[in-house]
């Protein structure tokens, strides 16, 4: 197997979640900084990956699979640790729906590979919406403090439920695009 140059970006991302989480919960003034750029940096590789893959057609199967999965695992982790400094209801709510969702899109992308249909499942603009909306919501929310008197975490939170709502759209999105093959599939068993 040879390592491209995205997917060598999607590994960089991975790699760089246990430096967020470690740097999240350094005792220091500047800590919230540093998570925020080492999120941030990881969500510009997503970008990255993709843009260099397209660009210079360097595209891998094992790339394919491991890019939605460094993006989930990244999201989780900045949400959990969110959620785990921020218990609020509402914020342990929309990471459950954001989470949550994340999960049954994958279910339901692996069973659309055993019928034999993933293209129906690809992704599509909405989702790229969403992700984009979580990383600056993710972002805000790392930060934490008032930046200039703009009060960051504020807009972070209205971010994230912002982006919950585009998870369950784009999750309503690939159920639908879904939904034939399920039923014949279905129909297929009786």
């Amino acid at each position: 197997m040879t390592l491209t140059i995205p997917t060598w970006l999607t590994l960089a991302r991975i790699a760089l979640i246990p430096v967020l989480v470690v740097v999240y919960y350094l005792d220091h003034r500047w800590s919230n900084l540093a998570a925020t750029v080492v999120f941030v940096a990881a969500s510009v590789t997503d970008w990255l990956d993709g843009w260099i893959a397209r660009r210079y057609r360097q595209f891998s199967k094992f790339g394919a699979f491991l890019d939605p999965v460094a993006d989930k695992l990244m999201i989780s982790t900045a949400l959990v640790i969110t959620v785990q400094h921020h218990h609020t209801v509402w914020m342990a709510l929309w990471a459950s729906v954001i989470i949550g969702r994340e999960i049954a899109v994958s279910a339901l992308r692996e069973w659309m590979a055993e019928l034999g249909q993933r293209a129906k499942v690809a992704v599509a603009m909405i989702g790229k919406i969403k992700t984009t909306v979580q990383m600056v919501a993710l972002s805000f929310l790392l930060y934490r403090e008032p930046l200039l008197g703009v009060p960051v975490f504020q807009i972070g939170e209205w971010l994230l439920a912002a982006a919950a709502v585009l998870t369950l759209w784009s999750g309503f999105e690939y159920v639908r695009a879904a939904w034939p093959a399920l039923r014949a599939d279905d129909e297929k068993s009786f």
